[in-house]
């Protein structure tokens, strides 16, 4: 069975969504980054080395994250961070101050103490975190950094994550398959489906507006979407949004006229941006007739 297939992908500085649905290849493509899968063709380069001859290098300037539950829990989160800085080449002293500024990066300075197994999933996630951190690298690779937590946990991890891109200038690569999580962060994106490359771009490219207006009413959308093909601004209609091509700036007056004179209640009317969740959408059937 193919995991990646054909994928040909460059990784820019700043903090870069991985995306894609379960089984995309995602964490393949990770382990084939850390040098812990190798590939059966192709090259892969990270910071300049190749994960294949060079994977201890490698992992010496990579941090990584792992999407799953890995941690002992009859052990201290000062202790384990400790341990794994010491596994990264760090003498016992500058381990235990790396291991504990790494947990005080990630909120957890005061719990440090305390055993891992009484730790709540979004603390336990944090304690990855500072253990992808604490040996300084260039480069971090987080996979599902938000699995597991309720929203509240989910909206502090991306904060999280966007302050250590932004504030300690590491280079990030964010694995996950919540689409709307990536485009709070991320400033580019790599989607993939099905082992293949599907679009990579800036965020701002995933996201620019299109030239539609998206319409709703609280009600009479089948009424007002006749009554603006009868004028000859044909609207598509995405659930309860009225999908209506802009031809020119009177597209708005004419929308705006033809509410109006229905009697109908306007609850939104703004030109349309592109989404991520577009790309792994099935395409319609006037989108399928039409290639």
């Amino acid at each position: 069975m193919t995991a990646l297939d054909e994928l040909t992908v460059e990784v820019a500085p700043g903090i870069v969504g991985l995306v894609g649905a379960n089984g995309a290849g995602k964490s393949t493509l990770i382990k084939i980054l850390l040098g812990l899968l190798t590939p059966t063709s192709g090259q892969v380069r990270v910071l300049g080395l190749d994960p294949v001859a060079q994977g201890g290098q490698v992992r010496a300037r990579v941090g990584y994250m792992p999407e799953h539950d890995c941690l002992p829990p009859d052990v201290t989160a000062a202790e384990f961070v400790t341990h794994m800085a010491r596994m990264s080449g760090l003498p016992k002293t500058a381990a235990r101050e790396r291991a504990s500024e790494a947990l005080r990066h990630v909120g957890l300075h005061e719990e440090r103490f305390r055993q891992i197994g009484g730790y709540s999933t979004g603390m336990k996630q944090r304690v990855k975190l500072a253990t992808a951190l604490v040996h300084d690298p260039q480069l971090l690779l987080l996979d599902e950094p938000t699995n597991g937590l309720d929203p509240a946990g989910r909206d502090a991890m991306l904060r999280l994550v966007h302050r250590i891109g932004s504030e300690f200038g590491i280079s990030i690569v964010v694995c996950s398959h919540l689409l709307g999580e990536i485009e709070r962060i991320c400033d580019s994106l790599v989607a993939i489906d099905g082992g293949r490359l599907l679009r990579q771009a800036r965020m701002t490219a995933f996201t620019e507006r299109q030239q539609v207006l998206a319409v709703e009413v609280d009600e009479g959308t089948d009424e007002l979407a006749a009554k603006l093909a009868a004028e000859g601004l044909p609207a598509r209609r995405d659930g309860r949004v009225l999908l209506v091509p802009i031809d020119g700036d009177h597209t708005y007056d004419r929308i705006r006229d033809a509410v109006a004179e229905l009697g109908l209640p306007l609850h939104r009317m703004e030109q349309r941006r592109n989404q991520v969740a577009e790309l792994f959408r099935d395409p319609t059937p006037q989108e399928v007739s039409r290639g």
